[in-house]
């Protein structure tokens, strides 16, 4: 059964997914569809796989370095202190990880908690390309070295 992540890296292979930063070797790294935080973004896992442990361990490895990749460039473009990663897939079973940079400007008591428990996401900004284009492209520059071939 085709889940939302099936749909949305439908929309990236045919350009047609505004979000999209870039492609890496272990799936596609797309903006959050809201901005809770500046620079939220996922990695959706492509090929689609139901999870983390249903990939080898060479999978395994690619999709980690990947995540990692993406946190590193988070932190060098927006100055972010700290970057959280979530793995669930528990309401849409298709391996994807929520990567969500941390400000040291956050409010203390929001700062702590994890960035669900933090912010309303129903009530977040949506992502809009005018406003977010600056980051999201300075994101896909930063992660130029690890793009996969013949993608953006």
């Amino acid at each position: 059964m085709p889940t939302g992540i099936h749909k949305k890296i439908r929309l990236a292979e045919t350009g047609q997914l505004p979000s999209v930063i870039v492609r890496l070797s272990s799936g596609w790294v797309v903006a959050g569809d809201v901005q809770p935080l500046r620079g939220y973004c996922m990695i959706l896992a492509d090929p689609v796989t139901r999870d983390f442990n249903a990939l080898s361990e060479e999978e395994r490895v690619r999709y980690a370095l990947d995540m990692g990749r993406v946190g590193d460039a988070l932190l060098q473009v927006l100055g972010a202190y700290r970057i959280n990663y979530e793995t669930w897939g528990n309401l849409d079973p298709a391996l994807h990880t929520h990567i969500v940079p941390r400000y040291k400007d956050e409010p203390d008591a929001q700062r702590i908690l994890p960035p669900r428990q933090a912010y309303d996401w129903g009530a977040g900004r949506p992502f809009d390309l005018a406003v977010d284009g600056e980051w999201t492209e300075a994101l896909a520059e930063a992660l130029r070295p690890w793009k996969s071939p013949g993608h953006l």
